[in-house]
């Protein structure tokens, strides 16, 4: 099976539990679903997929190239159930990682931001991926094949881990009793996409929530999410959502005086902004 095979099988699944998720909402009357935004959603995924086509190959040969220079050779050591485990806690460790510094540095929020577009809650929210996601990942995934993981198997693991990804974007389920200890649960992640000031930058896991437990970034869901991010961007439209910030990005760029205001423009925090005090 190939990670092609896996979002064969996995995209009908996931459209069955956006189109059950929508029933669910007419009959309870709950607007959990708004056409523009669901549309928003497809419109992002359809220019994640274009780039993920474009750069997939080049990118996989690169992690052979360096999965031939690897330290150790992962699938000689364990059995086949191991070495999955290993590549799906390797792969999560990795993502937490990206995932925060997505986070934290104004260039990578400015890929990873339309995930978190939506003031809505529902599995059409897990489509806005990030359209250059696939590109940012590499300076982060590229240590798996050169400790010993291969490829083959990290790409249909990762694929997998995308998928389970989604089940975590809905306000259908409250919680999940002990499996919030382990695992990024609806719950977990709601809080993941909320704007509350308690709750921002917290919850990174996609699979385990072990992560956030371990460097202190979890948040328990207590008070009610209010979904979104601190700015909202009021628009629909995939590629103004895509571009904004980094066409603010360039703005600051060329509005700073110093070598600091500069990096700060595409490296500092996103909540950054230049000190026009300062300036001349």
């Amino acid at each position: 099976m190939t990670d092609l095979n896996l979002y064969a099988y996995g995209i009908p699944i996931i459209m069955g539990m956006i189109i059950a998720e929508t029933i669910y909402s007419k009959i309870n009357n709950l607007s959990l679903y708004k056409l523009n935004d669901s549309m928003a959603g497809f419109g992002l995924l359809a220019g994640n997929i274009i780039v993920n086509i474009g750069t997939k190959g080049s990118i996989i040969f690169f992690y052979f190239y360096l999965y031939d220079f690897r330290i150790f050779t992962i699938n000689t050591i364990f059995s086949s159930a191991t070495v999955w485990l290993l590549t799906f806690i390797a792969i999560d460790f990795v993502f937490y990682w990206y995932h925060r510094f997505s986070h934290r540095v104004r260039f990578m929020w400015a890929v990873h931001m339309n995930h978190h577009s939506s003031e809505e809650m529902n599995f059409t929210v897990a489509l806005r991926q990030a359209w250059f996601g696939p590109v940012t990942k590499v300076p982060f995934f590229f240590i798996l094949p050169i400790i010993g993981f291969d490829p083959l198997i990290t790409a249909l693991a990762g694929a997998a881990a995308t998928l389970w990804g989604v089940t975590g974007h809905t306000q259908s389920i409250r919680t999940l009793g002990v499996l919030e200890y382990i695992f990024v649960t609806p719950s977990s992640h709601r809080v993941h996409h909320a704007s509350n000031p308690e709750y921002i930058d917290k919850n990174y896991g996609n699979m385990f929530i072990i992560w956030d437990r371990i460097f202190g970034t979890y948040a328990k869901e207590e008070s009610k999410v209010i979904f979104g991010i601190t700015e909202n961007v009021k628009t629909f439209n995939p590629i103004k959502i895509t571009f904004m910030n980094w066409i603010k990005m360039f703005q600051d760029f060329k509005e700073s005086s110093s070598l600091s205001d500069r990096l700060n423009s595409f490296f500092g925090p996103p909540e950054w902004r230049i000190d026009k005090t300062h300036k001349s």
